[in-house]
Protein backbone atom coordinates (compact mmCIF):
# COMPACT_ATOMS: atom_id res chain seq x y z
CA UNK A 1 0.00 0.00 0.00
CA UNK A 2 2.83 2.21 0.51
CA UNK A 3 4.66 1.88 -2.51
CA UNK A 4 1.61 2.52 -4.54
CA UNK A 5 0.66 5.50 -2.59
CA UNK A 6 4.60 6.66 -3.25
CA UNK A 7 4.24 5.55 -6.97
CA UNK A 8 0.83 8.20 -6.86
CA UNK A 9 2.58 10.69 -5.41
CA UNK A 10 5.64 10.64 -7.55
CA UNK A 11 2.88 10.73 -10.79
CA UNK A 12 1.33 13.44 -8.92
CA UNK A 13 4.83 15.10 -8.36
CA UNK A 14 5.53 14.86 -12.57
CA UNK A 15 2.21 16.26 -13.95
CA UNK A 16 1.98 19.02 -12.00
CA UNK A 17 5.63 20.06 -12.72
CA UNK A 18 5.00 19.55 -16.06
CA UNK A 19 1.68 22.26 -15.88
CA UNK A 20 3.90 24.20 -13.95
CA UNK A 21 6.72 24.45 -16.81
CA UNK A 22 4.38 24.27 -20.12
CA UNK A 23 2.24 27.29 -17.25
CA UNK A 24 -0.67 25.25 -17.85
CA UNK A 25 -0.57 26.52 -14.03
CA UNK A 26 0.27 30.37 -14.68
CA UNK A 27 2.52 31.74 -11.85
CA UNK A 28 0.49 33.52 -9.18
CA UNK A 29 -2.14 31.51 -9.91
CA UNK A 30 -4.05 30.15 -7.14
CA UNK A 31 -5.61 26.52 -6.49
CA UNK A 32 -6.52 24.12 -3.92
CA UNK A 33 -5.28 20.40 -3.00
CA UNK A 34 -8.45 19.45 -4.43
CA UNK A 35 -8.30 21.63 -7.97
CA UNK A 36 -5.33 19.03 -8.54
CA UNK A 37 -6.73 16.11 -7.27
CA UNK A 38 -9.53 16.77 -9.19
CA UNK A 39 -7.93 17.60 -12.58
CA UNK A 40 -5.53 14.96 -11.95
CA UNK A 41 -7.75 12.21 -10.97
CA UNK A 42 -5.50 10.89 -8.43
CA UNK A 43 -6.43 11.10 -4.66
CA UNK A 44 -5.76 13.62 -2.30
CA UNK A 45 -3.02 11.99 0.08
CA UNK A 46 -0.79 11.64 -3.03
CA UNK A 47 -1.26 14.98 -4.36
CA UNK A 48 -0.62 16.39 -1.08
CA UNK A 49 2.61 14.79 -1.11
CA UNK A 50 3.66 15.80 -3.99
CA UNK A 51 2.78 19.71 -3.72
CA UNK A 52 4.42 19.42 -0.15
CA UNK A 53 7.19 18.74 -2.44
CA UNK A 54 6.98 21.35 -4.71
CA UNK A 55 6.49 23.91 -1.75
CA UNK A 56 9.98 22.78 -0.46
CA UNK A 57 11.13 23.60 -3.90
CA UNK A 58 9.76 26.97 -3.77
CA UNK A 59 7.82 26.41 -6.88
CA UNK A 60 4.55 26.50 -5.12
CA UNK A 61 3.63 28.54 -1.75
CA UNK A 62 0.81 27.97 1.38
CA UNK A 63 -0.59 31.21 1.84
CA UNK A 64 -3.49 31.68 4.12
CA UNK A 65 -7.15 31.67 3.31
CA UNK A 66 -5.80 31.78 -0.49
CA UNK A 67 -4.97 28.02 -0.56
CA UNK A 68 -1.63 26.90 -2.72
CA UNK A 69 -0.31 29.82 -5.09
CA UNK A 70 2.28 29.44 -8.15
CA UNK A 71 5.30 31.06 -7.04
CA UNK A 72 6.15 33.90 -9.99
CA UNK A 73 9.04 33.80 -12.38
CA UNK A 74 11.62 36.19 -10.87
CA UNK A 75 14.08 36.94 -13.39
CA UNK A 76 17.06 38.22 -11.14
CA UNK A 77 16.55 35.17 -8.59
CA UNK A 78 17.03 33.13 -11.74
CA UNK A 79 20.21 34.21 -12.44
CA UNK A 80 20.67 32.66 -8.69
CA UNK A 81 19.49 29.57 -9.89
CA UNK A 82 21.85 29.53 -12.96
CA UNK A 83 24.97 29.78 -11.02
CA UNK A 84 23.95 27.00 -8.93
CA UNK A 85 23.37 25.42 -11.23
CA UNK A 86 26.75 26.10 -13.03
CA UNK A 87 28.19 23.78 -10.48
CA UNK A 88 25.61 20.86 -9.71
CA UNK A 89 25.72 20.56 -13.77
CA UNK A 90 29.59 20.28 -14.15
CA UNK A 91 29.83 17.77 -11.56
CA UNK A 92 27.12 14.98 -12.41
CA UNK A 93 27.99 15.64 -16.33
CA UNK A 94 31.77 14.85 -15.43
CA UNK A 95 30.71 11.88 -12.77
CA UNK A 96 28.35 10.45 -15.49
CA UNK A 97 30.75 10.59 -17.89
CA UNK A 98 33.06 8.82 -15.67
CA UNK A 99 30.26 5.85 -14.23
CA UNK A 100 27.60 5.85 -17.10
CA UNK A 101 26.83 2.22 -18.55
CA UNK A 102 27.29 1.23 -21.99
CA UNK A 103 23.01 1.29 -22.63
CA UNK A 104 23.11 4.86 -20.59
CA UNK A 105 25.93 6.46 -23.37
CA UNK A 106 23.98 5.00 -26.47
CA UNK A 107 21.12 6.72 -25.12
CA UNK A 108 22.20 9.65 -24.38
CA UNK A 109 23.90 10.00 -27.70
CA UNK A 110 20.75 9.20 -29.47
CA UNK A 111 19.19 11.74 -27.49
CA UNK A 112 22.02 14.25 -29.05
CA UNK A 113 20.37 13.25 -32.30
CA UNK A 114 16.98 13.49 -31.64
CA UNK A 115 17.06 17.11 -30.08
CA UNK A 116 19.29 18.20 -32.80
CA UNK A 117 16.21 16.79 -34.79
CA UNK A 118 13.81 18.79 -32.83
CA UNK A 119 15.05 21.81 -33.01
CA UNK A 120 15.78 21.53 -36.91
CA UNK A 121 11.97 20.82 -37.15
CA UNK A 122 11.05 24.00 -34.46
CA UNK A 123 8.98 21.06 -32.54
CA UNK A 124 9.27 22.65 -28.83
CA UNK A 125 7.01 20.40 -26.79
CA UNK A 126 9.29 17.71 -28.17
CA UNK A 127 12.47 19.48 -27.11
CA UNK A 128 10.76 19.65 -23.64
CA UNK A 129 10.15 16.77 -23.53
CA UNK A 130 13.54 14.77 -24.74
CA UNK A 131 15.40 17.86 -22.78
CA UNK A 132 13.77 16.41 -19.53
CA UNK A 133 14.03 13.03 -20.43
CA UNK A 134 17.81 13.58 -21.16
CA UNK A 135 18.77 15.77 -17.45
CA UNK A 136 17.05 12.47 -15.99
CA UNK A 137 19.29 10.02 -17.65
CA UNK A 138 22.25 12.03 -17.37
CA UNK A 139 21.40 11.99 -13.29
CA UNK A 140 21.27 8.48 -13.08
CA UNK A 141 24.29 7.80 -14.79
CA UNK A 142 26.16 10.04 -12.33
CA UNK A 143 24.86 7.95 -9.36
CA UNK A 144 25.60 11.07 -7.21
CA UNK A 145 22.19 10.91 -5.01
CA UNK A 146 23.32 14.58 -3.40
CA UNK A 147 23.55 16.10 -6.49
CA UNK A 148 20.70 15.34 -7.75
CA UNK A 149 18.55 16.03 -5.05
CA UNK A 150 19.52 19.58 -5.37
CA UNK A 151 19.69 20.11 -8.81
CA UNK A 152 16.16 18.19 -9.93
CA UNK A 153 13.90 21.38 -8.78
CA UNK A 154 16.46 24.13 -9.90
CA UNK A 155 15.80 21.99 -13.36
CA UNK A 156 11.92 22.55 -13.23
CA UNK A 157 12.68 26.22 -12.32
CA UNK A 158 15.16 26.84 -15.52
CA UNK A 159 12.58 24.51 -17.77
CA UNK A 160 9.46 27.06 -16.60
CA UNK A 161 11.80 30.40 -17.43
CA UNK A 162 13.06 28.80 -20.68
CA UNK A 163 8.93 27.97 -21.74
CA UNK A 164 8.24 31.83 -21.01
CA UNK A 165 10.85 33.42 -22.46
CA UNK A 166 12.53 30.71 -25.37
CA UNK A 167 11.43 33.38 -28.19
CA UNK A 168 14.49 35.46 -27.25
CA UNK A 169 16.71 32.44 -27.72
CA UNK A 170 17.84 30.27 -30.68
CA UNK A 171 16.53 26.54 -30.16
CA UNK A 172 19.17 25.40 -32.74
CA UNK A 173 21.81 26.35 -30.88
CA UNK A 174 20.51 25.49 -27.65
CA UNK A 175 20.00 22.27 -29.17
CA UNK A 176 23.65 22.00 -30.17
CA UNK A 177 24.69 22.98 -26.87
CA UNK A 178 22.97 20.13 -24.78
CA UNK A 179 24.12 17.46 -27.79
CA UNK A 180 27.46 18.41 -26.91
CA UNK A 181 27.13 17.81 -23.11
CA UNK A 182 25.34 14.24 -24.13
CA UNK A 183 28.24 13.29 -26.40
CA UNK A 184 30.92 14.34 -24.07
CA UNK A 185 29.42 12.04 -21.55
CA UNK A 186 28.73 8.79 -23.95
CA UNK A 187 32.63 9.30 -25.08
CA UNK A 188 33.24 9.23 -21.47
CA UNK A 189 35.27 12.61 -21.77
CA UNK A 190 34.81 13.59 -18.54
CA UNK A 191 36.77 17.32 -19.04
CA UNK A 192 34.72 17.79 -22.18
CA UNK A 193 31.66 16.83 -19.78
CA UNK A 194 32.32 19.41 -17.23
CA UNK A 195 33.26 21.82 -20.26
CA UNK A 196 30.44 21.57 -22.23
CA UNK A 197 27.80 21.48 -19.67
CA UNK A 198 29.45 24.96 -18.05
CA UNK A 199 29.10 26.14 -21.30
CA UNK A 200 25.36 25.41 -22.06
CA UNK A 201 24.77 26.91 -18.69
CA UNK A 202 26.90 30.40 -19.34
CA UNK A 203 24.72 30.53 -22.39
CA UNK A 204 21.33 30.43 -20.24
CA UNK A 205 22.85 32.86 -18.06
CA UNK A 206 23.26 34.97 -21.24
CA UNK A 207 19.30 34.52 -22.15
CA UNK A 208 18.40 35.39 -18.56
CA UNK A 209 20.59 38.49 -18.42
CA UNK A 210 19.30 39.79 -21.96
CA UNK A 211 15.26 38.93 -20.93
CA UNK A 212 16.37 41.24 -17.56
CA UNK A 213 17.75 43.92 -19.51
CA UNK A 214 14.81 44.02 -21.78
CA UNK A 215 12.45 45.33 -19.00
Amino acid sequence: MQNSMATLAERAYRKIEEMLVTLELPPGSSFTEGDISTKLSIGRTPVREALQRLVTDRLVTSLPRRGLVIVEINISEQLMILETRRVLDSLIASRAARRATESQRSALKKSGELILQAAAQNALQEYMRLDHESDELMEQASQNYYAIRACRPLHIHCRRFWYKYHQNSDLKEMASLHADVFNAVAAANEKSAAETSEKLVAHLMQLNRAVLDSF
